[in-house]
């Protein structure tokens, strides 16, 4: 297993809807990163892996294989809601005025901290935790490497080859972890499930239904993910932060946590210092 969030807190900006479901339900919902605000990110992301490993290979003057390459990814971005990833998303920030503005109700919700090496056993399969990619320049990205060397050795450049296919389908799970180098400063972390990657997932859709439209999304079972990694709910979070503009009362916060047999996690509220300040409509 490896150790790259072993000394990290993952903050998980949100409101208290979604905080219910999390601690009380012990449910975490991964949406479609479609949905999102940066929905267009995952296209951007294939596309530019299309270019720097074709470009590669037509600087090799290998016409034909960069020719089939892009036919590859043609076809693959015909298939984009099939391949789309769902993820939760998280911060290395904590108590953050950018976070709470946009991820945490205009600073009105909560922000949940969590252990990332916690999280990091509790993944696996179709599930993984990954550190956004923000970089535009695709041709450093390891994958573009990766994909250009399998290029070079196969004859058949179609997703009928299980190589092809795989590496095809690990572009469309880094796609995920991608945004635009604006968004860098958010230090973003995301825990990310393929479901139609992998051959065995066995989690069933859910929908939320809106006035406005309806989501699709796949509930985690967070207290299973903790019990198979020999983890409970106290052992996962450090912390539970009321966010700069909440009305919340932290003696409240702090009954319901005991009320709903959290009592490991009531001494751990506490009260954003972020002096996050709205002006007046």
């Amino acid at each position: 297993m490896g150790k790259e969030f072993e000394n990290d807190i993952l903050y998980h900006y949100t409101d208290y809807q979604a905080l219910d479901g999390i601690l009380r339900c012990a449910q975490l919902r991964v949406n479609n990163i479609l949905n999102m605000n940066d929905a267009a990110e995952m296209r951007y992301f294939m596309s530019g892996l299309c270019n720097a490993v074709a470009g590669k290979l037509e600087e090799d003057g290998d016409d034909r294989r960069a020719e089939g390459v892009r036919r590859l990814f043609r076809e693959a971005l015909k298939e984009e809601f099939v391949y789309s990833a769902y993820a939760a998303c998280f911060s290395l920030h904590r108590d953050d005025a950018a976070q709470w503005e946009r991820y945490g109700n205009r600073g009105r919700g909560v922000c949940i901290a969590f252990y990332g090496n916690c999280l990091q056993r509790m993944v696996e399969g179709s599930v993984s935790l990954q550190t956004v990619f923000y970089q535009e320049d695709m041709t450093v990205h390891n994958l573009a490497g990766t994909l250009y060397r399998l290029v070079k050795r196969e004859t058949e450049l179609s997703e009928n080859n299980p190589d092809i296919r795989q590496a095809m389908n690990y572009a469309w799970i880094c796609s995920a972890a991608f945004k635009h180098p604006s968004f860098s400063s958010e230090r973003e972390v995301r825990l990310i499930v393929s479901p139609l990657v992998k051959d065995v997932f066995d989690i069933e859709p859910c929908y939320h239904i809106s006035k406005e439209r309806i989501k699709k999304y796949y509930p985690l079972n967070l207290q299973a993910m903790c019990r198979k990694a020999g983890l409970t709910f106290t052992d996962l979070v450090p912390e539970i932060i009321i966010g700069p503009e909440s009305t919340q009362s932290r003696a409240i916060l702090q009954d319901y946590l005991r009320d709903n047999g959290l009592c490991g996690l009531a001494d751990r509220v506490s009260l954003s210092n972020c002096p996050l300040r709205r002006s007046p409509a």
